[in-house]
């Protein structure tokens, strides 16, 4: 027993000890490094080195010590060691060993570039070597403190590695074999896991008493795919096929029925999002998602969950949202030993926001809460204007203060040359993020900007649906309004994987194609649901589309993004970074202070009269115009 509670101690440590340990560890190891190179071209007898050998140290150690902190090689998670770690590795060590020989050189010290090569060389085999005994360690343990079904994968193509690496994150399976037609591969290892030939498959997962075989096979190989699970299932043998080891991830299998599926409304393809640096990037990190209860707010923490985080703190405002969205995550959670921490509160309210981060150790800030109903905005400015703005600031700084790596805010096409009070809100939101991480480098901040979320609260799909239910009408506000839509499931995606390409203070747009007519969107979904559209002029059909006229604050057209010309591309191809215009840190401090005014003051005019003369494009009265004279492309 006691041996067991010390192997979970030495598992989740605190994040601060282990970050001050692999300083410590970093440190030492420059220390010995330049020892041994040292010893290399002036001999074992430290007595009889020259004084500039001694006078290096001081200089090395911290430099060294900064550069470890500064390029952040204190936080490289040990589950797992992957290229751009040893990438960072690699520069650290680079970096120190030029402080080494300039140093060597400018008190001039005896062999400076021989000793400085030792040095280097040393530096990195050392720092990569002494994390990869500590991934192996620490992987042993954690296998000491959960009991985990031994699977085997057939196919040990990219397919096939993906899905193992998925699955070393899995506290329920450990892969034991490949298997693979593929003979020269016959008596390899991938990523120490032994590839063994199809022939014997049968017998070796009875020896080795394998609980369940996955096939990983491109579509392509589907004969063979069929003839693997004729096999499997005359030998009473459990298989199961993952086209995708994303799939696994987010556990689609379980995904619920709907009425309609929004991409059968969508109008274009399935945005594929699927990448593996979603997975690594959330797991094992303690994720605190804001607006939790809302649409967007609990499918990212859904799919953050399937992610396998080390704990995920929801915060919500709501009692009910975050009630229902805590009841939902706790059933999954628990199998996966993930724990779910309902956190209630405003993000306007510092000294909460502070508690809660500091409290839970929050790595990462996913941040959904907003009021994002453009006409109900449009009738409540400044609380719009104190959430969406203030309570936006307010999170930003208590994150940067607690030390938090990354914030991924969520914005919204609107806030491009906005019409509405919502639109300007989430952009001076956005300009806010931008000038913060100006003067916070240890935080990397990320803006995620897209359309309509078809699902969502507020959204046309729902209402659409329950008003075809009702018999109609089915109303829409202009003939010729179009707007960009995607699925709740691509918006977090998008989200999550901008936490993955961030940077610095980046706005992320997502290729959504082109723009949809909400007509032709009703009509569609009319059709879908078994219905026709009634056609005045021949009396026929069930379903009427009823034109209500523009509300306070919509656009005809939405954009997500000012021009072309400032896009550049990520390694996503359906993924686009937007370069946008900021503002200098005295005209942030002097637009947040003239909003603070407005909010104190109750005055709602004064906060239009500031979105007038600050935000880029802001013009109140432009969808009526543009729905008057019938403009747009």
């Amino acid at each position: 027993m006691y041996r067991k509670m010390l192997i979970v101690g030495l598992t989740s440590l605190p994040y601060k000890v282990i970050r001050a340990t692999l300083l410590f560890t970093d440190i030492t190891i420059l220390a010995l490094a330049l020892f041994i190179a040292n010893a290399f071209m002036l001999g074992a007898n430290v007595s009889t080195w020259s004084a500039p050998a001694f006078w290096v140290y001081p200089i090395m150690l911290v430099a060294g010590g900064g550069l470890v902190f500064y390029l952040r090689l204190n936080r490289i998670k040990l589950v797992m060691l992957n290229s751009s770690d040893i990438l960072s590795i690699a520069r650290a060590s680079f970096a120190v060993s030029l402080i080494v020989l300039g140093a060597t050189l400018v008190l001039k010290g005896a062999h400076p570039l021989e000793t400085t090569l030792i040095f280097g060389a040393f530096a990195f085999t050392g720092m990569v070597s002494a994390r990869a005994l500590a991934v192996v360690i620490l992987g042993n343990l954690r296998e000491h403190t959960r009991a985990r079904k031994t699977v085997a994968i057939f196919g040990a193509g990219s397919a096939g590695v993906q899905l193992a690496s998925a699955l070393s994150q899995s506290a329920d399976m450990r892969v034991v074999t490949f298997f693979d037609d593929n003979s020269t591969m016959h008596g390899m290892e991938v990523g120490g896991i032994p590839v063994l030939p199809s022939a014997n498959m049968i017998a070796e997962i009875y020896r080795a008493s394998i609980s369940k075989l996955m096939i990983a096979l491109p579509d392509s190989a589907h004969q063979r795919r069929d003839a693997i699970v004729e096999l499997c299932e005359r030998a009473d043998v459990e298989v199961q096929i993952l086209p995708s080891f994303i799939d696994l991830l987010a556990d689609r299998s379980n995904t619920r029925l709907r009425t309609v599926e929004p991409h059968d409304v969508l109008g274009r393809g399935k945005v594929d999002l699927d990448t593996p640096e979603v997975a690594k990037s959330y797991a094992g990190r303690v994720v605190m998602v804001t607006g939790a209860g809302g649409s967007i707010g609990s499918e990212l923490c859904r799919q953050v969950l399937n992610c396998r985080p080390a704990k995920i703190v929801l915060f919500e405002r709501s009692e009910f949202n975050l009630y229902t969205v805590d009841q939902e995550l706790q059933a999954q959670a628990v199998k996966h030993d993930i724990p779910i921490v309902p956190c209630l509160g405003s993000i306007t309210n510092a000294t909460r926001l502070r508690q809660v981060m500091s409290q839970e150790n929050v790595e990462i800030v996913l941040h959904a809460a907003a009021y994002k109903h453009v006409p109900l905005v449009e009738k409540n400015e400044i609380e719009g204007a104190r959430n969406n703005i203030i309570g936006t600031k307010t999170l930003a700084d208590v994150a940067v203060q607690e030390g938090v790596e990354r914030f991924i805010h969520v914005s919204t096409d609107k806030a491009v040359r906005p019409t509405s009070v919502m639109g300007v809100t989430k952009r001076i939101a956005e300009l806010v993020i931008q000038d913060i991480q100006t003067r916070a480098p240890m935080t990397r901040f990320a803006i995620v900007r897209f359309g309509n979320v078809l699902g969502s609260s507020g959204s046309v799909l729902p209402l659409f649906q329950s008003q075809i239910e009702a018999g109609g009408p089915v109303t829409v506000t202009h003939p010729d309004v179009c707007r960009y839509f995607m699925t709740v499931t691509e918006a977090v995606r998008l989200v999550l994987l901008a936490g993955a390409y961030a940077e610095s203070g980046d706005v992320f747009v997502l290729d959504m194609g082109e723009p949809q007519k909400i007509m032709n969107l009703a009509r569609k979904l009319i059709q879908l649901s078994g219905r026709k559209v009634y056609e005045p002029e021949t009396g026929e059909g069930d379903i009427e589309i009823k034109i209500t006229g523009l509300r306070p604050g919509e656009k005809l057209y939405e954009e997500l993004f000012v021009t072309l010309d400032n896009l550049r591309k990520t390694p996503h191809e359906k993924i686009l970074r937007a370069d946008e215009d900021m503002l200098s840190q005295i005209e942030v401090a002097g637009l947040l202070r003239e909003v603070q005014n407005a909010i104190e003051s109750g005055n709602a005019e004064m906060l239009r009269e500031v979105a007038r003369e600050r935000v880029d494009g802001y013009h109140a009265g432009l969808a009526r115009q543009e729905a008057s004279s019938g403009e747009g492309s």
